[in-house]
């Protein structure tokens, strides 16, 4: 009978990590900043039609890098859980905190019994009445939570971009003002001129949306045009 090779399962929980970051680390960089009018997301993207930025209720929105096909499935199974609850419940129980709940037990029980862990880090966000009640939640490929305060960066060269933003970043910040440093952050590494409107993909989600957009539904995606003059705005 042949003799299966024993591997530690610290080795094993090792190259499972290692794998998973390599794959994160190939993915373009997505930032979240959270500012005084609301959370802007920001992703290096060529497709116009491949989301890394969705939204799943009125005042969260979910980010991604990594696997597409398996961020996909992981945003379509949020929004069918936000649904659900809401339509059980009230619209109020539905929190990005419950639903990063959900997404950490997935992400967990994937890294730990199945041979491939999900080369995926996900970002579910929650626009609050007040800046200080805002919450930024970023996931790992192992389920780990982390509640992050003022901005998120995934993937791509996720410090160097993070040191650009951290530098900028201030509670003060417009949308607008967010979108553009969120933009000068993606760009440390190359000329700006290599990240069109037409390479990025852009949503807010407005503090007062019931004001601003007349709608409970606080995300909006913003289109080529928006983006170039808000970054000519800028400059």
């Amino acid at each position: 009978m042949t003799q299966q090779f024993y591997v530690s399962p610290e080795q094993l929980m090792k190259d499972r990590a290692d794998f998973a970051r390599k794959g994160i680390a190939r993915g373009r960089s997505v930032v979240v900043i959270s500012g005084a009018d609301g959370i802007a997301l920001v992703a290096e993207n060529p497709s116009p039609s491949l989301h890394k930025i969705g939204e799943i209720y009125d005042k969260i929105a979910f980010a991604a890098v990594g696997k597409y096909n398996e961020f996909e499935s992981l945003r379509q199974a949020g929004v069918r859980y936000a649904d659900v609850r809401g339509y059980s419940y009230d619209r109020e129980d539905v929190t990005a905190r419950g639903l990063a709940s959900v997404y950490a037990q997935s992400l967990g029980a994937v890294f730990t019994a199945e041979q491939k862990p999900f080369e995926v880090e996900l970002a579910v966000v929650e626009v609050a009445s007040r800046q200080d009640e805002d919450h930024l939640y970023r996931l790992t490929f192992d389920g780990s939570i982390a509640d992050e305060k003022g901005f998120i960066v995934m993937g791509g060269q996720a410090e160097q971009v993070s040191a650009a933003v951290e530098a900028g970043w201030q509670r003060e910040l417009d949308l607008a003002g967010a979108v553009r440093l969120a933009m000068r952050g993606l760009v440390t590494d190359k000329d700006a001129s290599a990240l069109p409107p037409s390479a990025v993909e852009v949503a807010v989600l407005h503090r007062q949306s019931e004001t601003a957009l007349g709608t409970r539904r606080a995300f909006r995606r913003l289109g080529d045009a928006e983006i170039a003059e808000l970054l000519a705005e800028g400059n």
